[in-house]
């Protein structure tokens, strides 16, 4: 019958077409405009761009260079009053409701898309059909649904227009800012959210991505699950992608007991690993010790004492920053690894531009925390040694 379209499908098979084509979508946002025209972490064959671009045309009417610009600010303005779509300013229930409107508005501003926008396509058939009829694609596609699937066609249509401004817009911009687990402290409040992976393409790593923006690849733990990545790896595979960065590689040279600039540098670009291990190494086992020799009267002020001893210091609430303090005040040994882990942030943020600097106050650093007559500490200074930014060779 008419209303069953030319397909014909049963409901199961409905479903499966349905998110089959939310997939392609996904796979468009996170490989198209987020890691190749956003941030260049990879390249893509003319005719695939293409496929990308025509494709967002029809389901998600958005403009390349709309998005690319908004996104770059996102990252260039994170957390301030600037950045388009932060829960941190604008309140999490705001950017999970109205983050679709949140990027409309944004693409009004022409200065944003003057300074975020460059680099995108500007050629024929953008000036001409895709930024002249931005919700052409949508109707045709809406028409193309009705063709082939009938009346349900309305639903599947529905569900395609949503799909974006739920789990983009909404869910990583929102929920991607403030819930989940971090596994480096870099200086926004992004997080990583499981299990989504396969639904938002391996978006959800989002503070994998905050930490290397540049990075084509998204999970860095083995049990992390990037399907943006293993769709890139494909593509690879039959010549229809490049990959050009990936998060730097920490590499270590057993038995290396001397500073030298190799291993200033290798610290420098390995800098958020070399934190995540503080935070293992030294303060994960110092907490754990002084909370077994702590009075019952003060126990509960080292509640969460490792994440919050970790934690990006602009961050912290003030109550949190209280609890710091007062956690502190009972534990000199904790005091000590909580200033000596400011203390190393400070050098490559004062010294990254100056390559002597930065290894003179490496050094001098690694000099006190062998002084400090903190195991854990003495034990990380000697590791930070062995850093490289070459991997060890065979003798």
């Amino acid at each position: 019958m008419w209303y069953n379209g030319i397909l014909d499908l049963s409901v199961w098979q409905l479903v499966a077409a349905t998110l089959v084509m939310t997939h392609v979508t996904i796979v468009s946002v996170t490989i198209y405009l987020h890691r190749y025209s956003a941030h260049r972490a990879l390249e893509l064959h003319p005719a695939l761009k293409h496929f990308f671009r025509f494709w967002l045309w029809l389901t998600t009417a958005q403009n390349t260079r709309e998005w690319t610009a908004i996104h770059r600010k996102h990252h260039a303005k994170c957390e301030t009053a600037d950045d388009p779509h932060s829960p941190v300013i604008k309140g999490l229930g705001t950017v999970l409701r109205k983050g679709a409107e949140l990027y409309a508005e944004e693409a009004q501003n022409s200065e944003t898309l003057r300074i975020y926008g460059k680099n995108c396509p500007e050629d024929w058939i953008e000036r001409n059909l895709y930024s002249r009829f931005p919700l052409g694609g949508v109707a045709l596609m809406g028409f193309i649904d009705l063709a082939l699937f009938g009346v349900i066609g309305i639903t599947v249509w529905a569900v395609q227009m949503m799909w974006i401004p739920v789990w983009a817009a909404g869910v990583i911009n929102g929920l991607g800012h403030a819930v989940g687990y971090r596994n480096f402290e870099c200086r926004d409040a992004a997080t990583n959210l499981v299990p989504w992976g396969i639904l938002i393409g391996g978006e959800e790593l989002h503070n994998n991505h905050h930490t290397y923006p540049n990075s084509a690849k998204l999970s860095v733990k083995s049990w992390e699950f990037d399907m943006g990545w293993a769709w890139i790896k494909l593509l690879s595979f039959f010549g229809l992608a490049k990959v050009q960065r990936v998060a730097p590689i920490a590499h270590r040279v057993a038995g290396k007991g001397s500073m030298d600039m190799d291993t200033a540098m290798a610290i420098l670009n390995n800098r958020f690993q070399i934190m995540a291990q503080y935070r293992k190494l030294v303060i994960g086992p110092l907490v754990k010790q002084e909370l077994a020799k702590a009075d019952a009267s003060v126990r509960d002020h080292f509640y969460r004492a490792k994440r919050l001893l970790s934690r990006e210091p602009s961050l912290l609430k003030d109550q949190q920053q209280a609890r710091i303090d007062r956690m502190l005040e009972h534990s000199h040994a904790l005091k000590v690894i909580y200033e000596k882990r400011l203390a190393l942030q400070m050098i490559w943020a004062k010294t990254s531009t100056n390559g002597h600097d930065m290894l003179e106050a490496i050094k001098h650093w690694i000099h006190d925390a062998e002084a400090s007559g903190i195991h854990s500490l003495r034990e990380f200074a000697e590791q930070l040694k062995t850093y490289s930014l070459r991997p060890a060779t065979a003798a």
